[in-house]
C-alpha cells in the first residue's frame, strides 16, 4: 500500500512558489443547505428558489463562507498539514457568485517567508490563495 507523504516544513517554502490544489469540489444544493442550516444562516439568498426568482441572479447563491471553508480545506495537504497554527486571514473578497453545480478549484502563491520573532523554532509563511470557479453551464 502506498501512502502520500504530506510533510511540508518552513524550509520547504520559497517566495513565488505556486500550489494548484487538487481535487476541486462541485458544490451541491445539499452542501449549501446543510452549511447554511448548520451555521444558522437562514438568509433566503441561499435556500429559497422562489425568493431568488425575483433576484438578479435568479437562483440561490452558495454561502460565501462555505466557499471560503472549502478553499481553505483544499489547501491543507499542500500548505498546512504540519502547521502549528493558522495565524489569520486578511483581504477576503467575493468577486463573483458561486451557484449550485459550480466546481471550484484553488491555487496558492507563497508571497514571503520569515522566521518567527517570538518563537525561535518556527517560521511564518505569508501566502495568497485564489478561488477559481468553473461554472456548471
Amino acid at each position: 500500500m502506498m501512502h502520500q507523504k504530506f510533510e511540508k516544513f518552513f524550509e520547504d517554502f520559497s517566495s513565488g512558489d505556486i500550489f494548484k490544489h487538487w481535487p476541486g469540489k462541485t458544490i451541491t444544493e445539499m452542501d449549501n443547505h446543510m452549511f447554511s442550516l448548520m451555521t444558522m444562516n437562514h438568509n433566503p439568498l441561499h435556500i429559497d428558489h422562489n425568493y431568488m426568482n425575483s433576484h438578479e441572479h435568479k437562483q440561490p447563491l452558495v454561502n460565501g463562507l462555505l466557499t471560503i471553508s472549502i478553499v481553505v480545506g483544499m489547501s491543507v495537504a499542500d500548505l498546512s498539514i504540519d502547521a502549528v497554527a493558522n495565524l489569520g486571514y486578511e483581504n477576503i473578497r467575493h468577486n463573483a457568485p458561486v451557484f449550485h453545480g459550480d466546481t471550484i478549484y484553488a491555487e496558492s502563491k507563497i508571497l514571503d517567508t520569515r522566521e518567527s520573532q517570538s518563537k525561535i523554532d518556527r517560521g511564518i509563511v505569508h501566502l495568497e490563495t485564489v478561488l477559481i470557479i468553473r461554472m456548471k453551464n
